[in-house]
């Protein structure tokens, strides 16, 4: 891509793309892409440091639930930061 981002598909399991992208990263950050379920993976394997949602008020139908049946507190993660504007929310969550 413009800029010299690179997208891999990764098809051997979490741990596997984790791996691959931090040896390409050299040091950086990493981030996830991906939906609900593939974060929801990432969340409770405890595979996440810091994450930054933000949020619209838009209501879109039952959609997938990011958090249902998870435990941040357990994972070891906080609501370190939240930031509001016009039209999102913004919260900052990291390892503690």
């Amino acid at each position: 891509m413009k800029g010299g981002t690179t997208f891999y598909f990764v098809t051997d399991g979490i741990e596997s793309a984790l791996r691959q992208a931090k040896g390409a990263a050299r040091g950086k950050d990493v981030r996830i892409g991906g939906g609900v379920a593939t974060i929801r993976q990432y969340l409770t394997a405890g595979l996440i440091d810091e994450m930054h949602l933000a949020m619209s008020p838009v209501l879109l139908g039952e959609g997938e639930h990011l958090f249902n049946g998870i435990n941040l507190d357990q994972l070891g993660l906080t609501i370190d930061k939240t930031d509001h504007g016009e039209n999102a929310v913004h919260v900052l969550i990291k390892r503690k």
